[in-house]
């Protein structure tokens, strides 16, 4: 029979903007204080039943006139993407809603926008929870979880820095193509993204965060909550980890049937499918979480979806990250195949042009590949691990067909030094990042500036589009060659371009450029200069106040009308098509 099974809850957002307390002030315990630097070290999910929330939130709910029936929230908290990337099935997240925590007096940072544009991507419908509303000028925390409550006892001056708040985040969310307002201001909640105000750390506002979260779900995606507890159990596996006394285990969500110990499961690895027997299923009590429990985990008999489960079995070493967990009833279970297709399907860039992506899980790459290919990069070969000798190599004979496609980029993942050593040596560029939007900001600064550089190497190759005027009384020597002064009147001149006069006959080939004495390598528009050329005779020739061009080919012309035109002047576009047409060259 099918149940209601509770909303899975992705908290993303931008480091230190106050993720985990924020879970925290739901649970009523102090992970955040207990963690390293106060910092999300690893991925974790708790649990908060729909008792607490209706204890917490029943003003809210007996106001709005709304009855809750899922059973509960599970709330996963994330160190930056890797947890959302990582709740994946084939084709999309498992994620039924997400909350963006921003600190209000920050407002968006990078990770920030790396969540917008994930959450866009996946599709995935969110909240925004404006937290630190304790921090705004004048604010005096109220002993409350409503945070429009605690707002209405604020002084008007205080409204107002409020209201301040609300619409710069209205704006910043604008700025990234989305509609929001203040979460009781909203008409339309399939249009609009809800802002909810917050204190992580006086408890402010949590009834709303809570209630908001369950009655969207409740409303727009009760269809996606229902599970059939009899089928066999699916889970995301978000880390595989070393867990004294258990050896290693598998942090997962269960989203879907039911998981047993002593069941089958398959897994993906590298080296394709592997299955194994549930040896034990631990769950950390309702209120605590995954990563830190106060209390030691459960151990219980089975798991049914949607919960935070550490599966403890033989042979899950090689287990990857971000991929499924199925149970199956034999080596020959068709979900297997399954999952051997989601693997290879992602892990399929192997002979094609693109640049080498590599990612610390399978949910990252994944993330990587669609933001990359969005961006309009072309993804060649992937990976799953650190950055290896052999991609260099891939990247090295790659260049020869494709030299901006020679880069590897690593998201979230290390590069040993004798590796970032050979790159080098090897001239392939590499880049780093832990955010996805900034790494492909560094690709594409990266690939404008070497394109930069190509298009005026190949520009500085071009014959120079040239006019210049002989001075009087500037004549230093007639013939072998004639030198004289010259002043250029458009464009540029330099040594080793043929000379021709109105008729386009070519008069002679400059040799050499000079100003007081100096040797020079160019002369532009404006300059007066002496140039010496050969073949040309002066008083035959060359006489003053005679005007000269410069030669210009066919196929350079082609390429300045093509591709240079923003790099010379509309005189030169113009004395461009008269060089070509006193010289019977067609005009492009």
């Amino acid at each position: 029979m099918a149940i209601i099974r509770q909303p899975i809850v992705v908290v993303m957002g931008h480091v230190d903007h106050g993720k985990t307390l924020l879970l925290d002030s739901i649970r009523s315990t102090s992970v955040a204080k207990r963690e390293k630097g106060a910092i999300t070290q690893h991925i974790g999910a708790s649990e908060v039943p729909i008792e607490v929330i209706e204890k917490v939130g029943r003003p809210i709910l007996e106001r709005m006139k709304v009855e809750l029936h899922i059973p509960g929230l599970l709330f996963i908290d994330t160190p930056g993407h890797e947890a959302f990337t990582n709740l994946r099935k084939r084709g999309g997240s498992i994620a039924d809603i997400a909350i963006v925590v921003v600190d209000c007096a920050q407002g968006f940072q990078p990770q920030t926008v790396e969540a917008l544009n994930i959450l866009k991507e996946y599709k995935t419908p969110f909240i925004v929870a404006m937290n630190k509303i304790d921090l705004i000028d004048g604010w005096k925390p109220q002993k409350t979880s409503s945070s429009l409550e605690s707002l209405s006892l604020q002084p008007k001056n205080v409204q107002d820095n409020f209201e301040a708040k609300v619409y710069e985040l209205v704006g910043m969310l604008g700025e990234h193509g989305f509609n929001s307002d203040r979460f009781d201001r909203v008409k339309d909640y399939t249009t609009e993204i809800a802002i909810v105000p917050v204190s992580a750390k006086t408890g402010e506002g949590i009834a709303e965060i809570l209630i908001i979260i369950s009655g969207l779900v409740q409303r727009f995606l009760e269809n996606n909550l229902h599970i059939e507890p009899s089928l066999p159990g699916k889970a995301s596996i978000l880390e595989v980890k070393e867990d004294p006394g258990l050896g290693t285990t598998l942090d997962a969500i269960l989203y879907d049937g039911t998981l047993r110990v002593g069941d089958r499961v398959a897994f993906a690895t590298l080296n394709g499918p592997a299955t194994t027997h549930v040896r034990a299923i631990l769950r950390p009590k309702p209120l605590d979480e995954m990563r830190d429990p106060k209390d030691k985990f459960l151990s219980v008999p089975f798991a049914s979806a949607a919960a935070g489960v550490k599966i403890s079995a033989p042979g899950l070493e090689n287990a990857i990250p971000g991929s499924n967990l199925v149970v199956v009833k034999d080596e020959k279970d068709p979900a297997i195949d399954e999952l051997s297709k989601e693997v290879s399907s992602l892990l399929s860039f192997t002979e094609g042009e693109g640049v080498i992506v590599k990612a610390d899980t399978l949910g990252s790459l994944e993330a990587a590949i669609r933001l990359l290919s969005s961006a309009g990069i072309r993804v060649g070969r992937v990976g799953i691990g650190m950055v290896s000798k052999k991609d260099v190599i891939a990247c090295t004979a790659m260049r020869e067909h494709d030299k901006f496609s020679a880069t590897i980029l690593a998201f979230n993942v290390k590069t040993p030094r004798d590796v970032e050593e050979y790159a080098r040596y090897c001239k392939i560029p590499l880049f780093s990042e832990g955010v996805i939007y900034l790494l492909i900001e560094k690709f594409f600064e990266w690939r404008k500036e070497m394109e930069e550089a190509e298009k005026h190497n190949v520009f500085d190759r071009l014959q120079p589009i040239g006019q210049i005027r002989v001075l009087p009384s500037c004549c230093f020597r007639a013939s072998k060659p004639a030198i004289f002064g010259v002043k250029v009147e458009v464009g540029r001149i330099r040594p080793d371009v043929n000379l021709i006069d109105e008729r386009g006959n070519i008069v002679g080939s400059i040799k050499g450029i000079q100003a007081d004495r100096a040797a020079l390598a160019e002369a532009v528009e404006g300059a007066e200069v002496a140039i010496s050329v050969e073949g040309a005779v002066f008083g035959r020739d060359v006489v003053e106040g005679k005007v000269l061009y410069t030669y210009v080919p066919k196929s350079d012309a082609d390429l300045y009308m093509e591709r240079y035109n923003n790099l010379v002047s509309e005189n030169e576009i113009t004395l461009l098509t008269h060089i070509l047409r006193i010289t019977k060259q067609r005009v492009v």
